[in-house]
């Protein structure tokens, strides 16, 4: 089988704060901007690779959730529990840098993994976590 992950999904809390994180700070563009009602879904993506997404949505959109259910995701929202994303970088040093001077929350400066990975870690706006790897020398982007 031939399979790449074309699209994955992130609640957000806040759209114009989202864009700010995804657009201005890691520089992905933004595909689809689509409102209903009080909502929206923000589809951004790493400029001109149409073949990788991320879609921002409303964490609590699905019309078969309780309101248990939604309580329990704004917690773990809260706590930075619920969501996470790992991105993967040449020049983790570089990233690190303009993540962190745009101001986003950092978890984890750049350190060497015992289990190989070179990374740092931020959440974003909504507390997802986003994890940065960096691609060892020679591997594709």
């Amino acid at each position: 089988m031939d399979l790449t992950i074309h699209w994955t999904f992130l609640p957000h809390t806040d759209p114009e704060a989202s864009l700010g994180f995804y657009r201005d700070t890691l520089g992905f563009e933004v595909r689809n901007d689509v409102g209903y009602e009080d909502m929206r879904w923000i589809t951004v993506g790493p400029v001109g690779r149409l073949d990788t997404s991320v879609v921002l949505e409303p964490p609590a959109a699905d019309p078969g959730l309780t309101d248990e259910e939604r309580r329990t995701i704004a917690v773990l929202m809260d706590k930075g529990t619920y969501a996470r994303l790992t991105l993967a970088t040449p020049d983790l040093d570089a990233v690190f840098d303009r993540v962190q001077a745009a101001g986003a929350e950092v978890v984890q400066e750049p350190i060497q993994q015992p289990y190989g990975v070179r990374d740092c870690a931020f959440r974003d706006p909504s507390g997802n976590l986003i994890r940065i790897n960096e691609l060892p020398p020679g591997t594709p982007s």
